[in-house]
């Protein structure tokens, strides 16, 4: 059993467990972050977009990945602004696992099915051995296909 520990610690390190797509705050989050993570999840999208828009931390995957999300969701949803900040997610961290899950879910929305499959591609490559952002996609994905077939 010995032996076998470094590598079972290894595979748990490959396969990206401590990575989500947007992780649980932790002590060294900046401000912005934390605020903007506690609006989403209350679900008040156009809070979260003000205190995103005023930290203006531009060359953060995770802030363009927060900021796209909270338009995508918003009521009434700025699409073409969620894909904007989808996009330059992805320029600065072409895995962001986020910004690939919700760019599908955006693509989807705009009925490019292989817009959306393309990224459930490229998500799948990140996802080592599996992760939620790619079961989710692969989820919507299907919901999609099955809508459409009916």
């Amino acid at each position: 059993m010995k032996k076998l520990l470094p590598i079972i610690v290894l595979l748990f390190s490959m396969a990206g467990l401590s990575q989500a797509a947007d992780p649980e705050p932790a002590k060294s989050d900046p401000t912005w972050l934390t605020e903007a993570r506690a609006s989403i999840k209350s679900e008040n999208y156009d809070q979260a977009v003000k205190q995103l828009q005023a930290a203006n931390e531009t060359s953060s995957a995770d802030w363009n990945n927060l900021l796209g999300y909270s338009l995508r969701k918003k009521q009434p949803p700025d699409l073409v602004g969620a894909e904007k900040y989808y996009q330059a997610a992805l320029k600065i961290d072409p895995r962001h696992r986020g910004a690939l899950e919700y760019y599908g879910k955006l693509k989807l929305l705009n009925n490019d099915l292989p817009g959306a499959e393309a990224l459930l591609a490229r998500l799948d490559k990140a996802c080592t051995f599996g992760c939620e952002e790619y079961s989710d996609l692969k989820e919507a994905v299907r919901k999609y296909k099955s809508r459409k077939q009916s």
